[in-house]
C-alpha cells in the first residue's frame, strides 16, 4: 500500500508540475486531469472510496467547462508542448525545487501516519466517507444547491462566450 500511495503522490507532484509549467491551456487541461486522478487515487488510499469519486466526477466537470473557455480564448496555431526549451526549462526548475524541499525535509517524513480513517476507531459502524456524505446532504444540502446552480450558470456563461460568429463578448479580442 505504501508503494501505491507513493506513486500516487509522485503523480500528483509530476501533474501540478506539468500544470505549472506549460503556458498552452490544451496541455495545462490535460495535465489537470491527471493532478484530479492521481488526488482522488491519494484519497482512496486514505479510506475515502465514495468522496474520491464525487470528486472526480464534479471535477471533471468542472474542467469540461474551463477547458472549453479556455480552448476558445487561446486560439494559437502552433501551442507549446512540453518538449519546448521553455517550458522543459520551467519543468528542470521546478523539479529542482521539488527535490530541494524533499532535501530539507527528508528527516522528519516518517512522522506522519498514513493509517485510513477507517482504522482509527475499533468500532465504526459507517466508513468515514459515507457518514460525511450524510452530513454533507442534510446540513449542507442548501450549499449543495448553491454549487450546482452556480457550475451550471458557468457552463451558460462559457457557452455564451464561445458562441461563433463573433457574437460573443469576449470574441472581439
Amino acid at each position: 500500500m505504501t508503494y501505491i500511495m507513493c506513486l500516487f503522490l509522485s503523480g500528483l507532484v509530476l501533474g501540478l508540475i506539468a500544470v505549472a509549467s506549460n503556458p498552452s491551456p490544451y496541455f495545462a487541461a490535460l495535465g489537470l486531469v491527471v493532478v484530479a486522478g492521481m488526488g482522488c487515487g491519494v484519497l482512496i488510499g486514505h479510506g475515502g472510496s465514495f468522496l474520491s469519486l464525487v470528486l472526480f466526477l464534479i471535477y471533471l466537470g468542472g474542467m469540461l467547462v474551463v477547458f472549453a473557455y479556455s480552448a476558445a480564448l487561446a486560439a494559437e496555431p502552433y501551442p507549446e508542448a512540453w518538449g519546448s526549451p521553455a517550458v522543459m526549462l520551467s519543468m528542470v526548475i521546478y523539479v529542482l525545487g521539488v527535490v530541494l524541499v524533499c532535501v530539507y525535509l527528508w528527516g522528519e517524513w516518517y512522522e506522519f501516519s498514513w493509517v485510513p480513517a477507517d482504522d482509527v476507531g475499533e468500532f465504526f459502524v459507517f466508513r468515514g466517507d459515507v457518514g460525511g456524505v450524510a452530513l454533507m446532504y442534510s446540513f449542507g444540502g442548501g450549499m449543495l444547491m448553491v454549487s450546482a446552480w452556480v457550475l451550471l450558470l458557468t457552463l451558460f456563461v462559457v457557452l455564451e462566450l464561445t458562441r461563433g460568429l463573433s457574437r460573443g463578448a469576449v470574441r472581439a479580442v
